[in-house]
């Protein structure tokens, strides 16, 4: 999608025109058609809320959509007013993609909106244009995109800047859909390297790939026992961005990247299964969010790790019982080699921690069923060893729409995992699944490293479409991940 700022309309006049209309307060100048029609149609201006209506304009027929934006006074850097300034360019989105109509102006005259505002109304329109038609082949004409560029007038001072660093946020929530829309046999460990490599080329990041000797050497026996039953080698992706202060130290982002479950021995139902193309969505967010900050130039030094592995079931796979060795030298004994992603995540945690010494580390997995079970699709859960850290957390989670609920460590619950004939067993009883999965996460963190673990297993992926996105992927923990770079770690 195509967005221009310009001085003034085209010439000749646009055919077709966006106006923002605020809770029962029409814009001023608007003729009476579009206002009797309007109230007809019962248009509040509620956020989200579109009418549209044909007038003419000098000598030409101009299509006129209306866009709800909600209270007119919200302040601007109020979460709830950039909420419903996203929701009402999604909502123009959404209504016109595939419209017919190929161009939008935008008129912000007398909108009363701040740069920022026009910033999140087109961070809205622009999420919710992004679609996956690659593999379409025969989509019907009336379906396909026609919507190409729209066209920013009488913008409120400051906007193009604002915009600059919405539209990075933006490239960094599409690459991550993109990565997590990709089937298995398109995305896998190498793959996904390969599209990063090519993605991040020129944006002054700093790659790093290690493959099956590296990780063989540093004793990666966990992530590796999780990928030998499949032909595709596993990979860990380190991506570094400088942004900050020479020699501070990073931040770290770890995300889990199993690019297909089957479940290995322990294998999946069938039905469902082709889901699990997206049970890489932790590594897919933190890809994405490297993109984000290195696309706005992010003032902070941050260190993004993906553990890229697929898990198959073939002779090769190991079996429940299985005891493997991790990279911090503890054993674990495998009773479910469906409960595969922390196994990638212990490993890539020591690495990170060895490697890196970072200031703080939050790792993104599609972790656990039972995460879904507890919060749906409305919250990721966050567990944390440090008070601090979960806070700011939940409150860039706020601030961003990618919605976190704080979970319970302890050691009722660690003790769960504990195994007769090895350190620890990787996977716990049913109950508490999802707390005794970040206990095992937590017995890999060194003492006075803050850490938080965020399993999203219930938000990478929608049935049905949101605000901001279309059924399918949803670009989850981009966002959050810049939200928080933003709020705690520039200068």
């Amino acid at each position: 999608m195509r967005i221009e700022f310009l001085d003034a309309p085209q010439s000749p006049a646009p055919r077709f025109i966006a106006q923002l209309a605020a809770s029962d307060a029409m814009p001023a100048g608007l003729e009476a058609v579009l206002v009797e029609g309007a109230r007809a149609a019962r248009f509040t201006g509620k956020a989200g809320q579109i009418h549209e209506g044909f007038v003419e304009r000098g000598s030409q027929l101009v299509r006129v959509a209306l866009a709800g934006v909600g209270e007119a006074n919200g302040a601007a850097k109020d979460a709830g007013r950039s909420g419903s300034l996203e929701r009402a360019g999604a909502a123009l989105a959404a209504r016109y993609l595939a419209s017919g109509e190929t161009a939008l102006t935008v008129d912000l005259a007398g909108s009363g909106l701040t740069g920022a505002d026009c910033a999140a109304l087109l961070l809205g329109l622009r999420l919710r244009c992004w679609r996956h038609d690659a593999y379409r082949t025969k989509l019907p004409e009336d379906q396909k995109v026609t919507l190409a560029s729209v066209h920013v007038v009488n913008a409120p001072a400051g906007s193009q800047a604002e915009w600059a660093r919405e539209a990075a946020l933006a490239e960094g929530v599409e690459f991550t859909r993109e990565l997590v829309t990709e089937p298995g046999n398109v995305i896998y460990p190498e793959s996904f390297v390969a599209r990063c490599e090519a993605r991040l080329a020129g944006k002054g990041l700093e790659l790093r790939v290690l493959g099956e000797d590296a990780m063989r050497t540093l004793g990666m026996g966990a992530l590796m026992g999780v990928s030998q039953g499949s032909p595709r080698p596993p990979r860990l992706l380190a991506i570094v961005w400088n942004g900050g202060e020479p020699g501070a130290k990073p931040m770290a982002f770890v995300g889990k990247g199993v690019t297909f479950d089957s479940g290995g021995i322990s294998l999946k139902p069938p039905a469902g299964m082709e889901d699990m193309k997206w049970d890489m969505g932790g590594a897919g967010a933190v890809a994405g969010a490297m993109l984000a900050l290195a696309g706005r130039k992010a003032r902070a030094n941050v260190i993004g790790i993906c553990g890229l592995v697929e898990n198959m079931p073939d002779g090769s796979a190991q079996r429940p019982g299985d005891v493997v060795t991790s990279m911090s030298g503890q054993t674990i004994e495998i009773i479910n080699t469906d409960a595969e992603g922390r196994l990638v995540l212990c490993d890539a945690l020591t690495w990170v921690q060895k490697e890196f010494a970072p200031s703080a580390i939050v790792d993104l997995a599609t972790l656990t069923g039972a995460m879904i079970a507890a919060l749906g699709n409305e919250y990721a859960g966050v567990f944390a060893n440090d008070e601090g850290l979960a806070e700011t957390l939940i409150a860039a989670g706020k601030t961003s729409g990618d919605k976190l609920w704080r979970f319970p460590l302890g050691a009722p619950y660690d003790k769960l995992i504990d195994s007769p004939i090895a350190d620890m067993k990787n996977a716990g009883p049913r109950n508490g699944g999802a707390i005794t999965a970040a206990q095992f996460l937590l017995r890999f963190i060194a003492k006075g490293t803050p850490w938080a673990h965020l399993d999203i297993a219930g938000m990478v992926w929608a049935d049905k479409a949101g605000a901001t996105w279309e059924k399918g992927a949803t670009g989850y923990g981009v966002r959050l991940i810049d939200r928080y770079v933003r709020d705690n770690c520039e200068n």
